[in-house]
């Protein structure tokens, strides 16, 4: 297989039989993937739009993230600045490529290796309640992993002739 075939079927998203449907299915991905770059993500992560009391360059990792994510212990303690860039990037770029169906299952892939990370390292010592959030991520996740973005996604514009 080609690396452009291997991209294309990577990219071509899974239509539902109604514009309805695919719709209503965009709605969790373009909110999840809002949340993840405006607010939990921008935090984290220097984009234009993070706030001006976190002090980020553009794609800096915020000073208290690395020790955060070394706390982890094991292999996040030997490269922890790695593993804050991804988790942070993931967040705040991968969410921004959900928010717009763009290389979603990519996106989405990010998204639930962070979400996992998040529970079981980060949040799950503090009882289920505190997962709630990252677990709401990984759900959507996991169900863009399997459809892409429908139609309503820069995925499907770029692979239309080929649906």
């Amino acid at each position: 297989m080609t690396t452009m075939k291997f991209l294309n079927k990577l990219t071509k998203p899974l239509l539902l039989p109604y514009w309805s449907q695919d719709l209503f299915i965009a709605i969790p991905r373009i909110v999840c993937g809002y949340l993840l770059a405006f607010n939990f993500g921008a935090d984290k992560f220097g984009m234009p739009w993070s706030p001006a009391d976190a002090n980020l360059g553009f794609f800096e990792v915020a000073f208290w993230f690395p020790n955060d994510v070394a706390s982890y212990g094991g292999i996040f303690a030997i490269a922890p600045v790695f593993f804050a860039w991804m988790g942070a990037f993931a967040e705040a770029v991968g969410g921004l490529l959900l928010l717009f169906g763009f290389q979603t299952r990519v996106a989405s892939f990010l998204v639930i290796c962070t979400m996992l990370v998040a529970i079981f390292m980060q949040q799950i010592q503090n009882g289920l309640w505190n997962c709630l959030a990252a677990m709401g991520f990984l759900w959507i996740a996991m169900f863009y992993l399997i459809l892409g973005s429908g139609r309503l996604g820069i995925d499907y514009l770029l692979t239309k002739k080929n649906i």
